[in-house]
């Protein structure tokens, strides 16, 4: 982390904005005091699992408009209280 005084960043606002685009982290001084930190944005959640390789971008577009709607032969709700009740019978045991 480097510190500057804010007349550095007033006339070289350009280059350090450059700088923090890739990763530096400046702290902002005002007669000696360090009055502001300049960073890079924080990552998303999806963009620190892309991060750990945990995830990665999709690399096709898909169509999903050919894709046919069905009709379910039961209510959803009605499987997602059955789902519920087997995961509560589980945590019961």
């Amino acid at each position: 982390m480097r510190t500057i005084p804010h007349r550095e960043l007033r006339n070289n606002s350009s280059k350090i904005l450059e700088e923090v685009s890739n990763g530096e982290t400046f702290e902002i001084t005002n007669h000696g005091k360090v009055v502001a930190v300049l960073s890079p944005p924080a990552l998303t959640p999806y963009e620190r699992l892309i991060a750990a390789g945990k995830v990665q971008r999709g690399t096709q577009r898909r169509n999903f408009s050919s894709i046919k709607p069905t009709i379910a032969d039961r209510d959803p709700l009605e499987v997602l209280d059955e789902m519920r009740g087997q995961r509560d019978a589980m945590f019961d045991e």
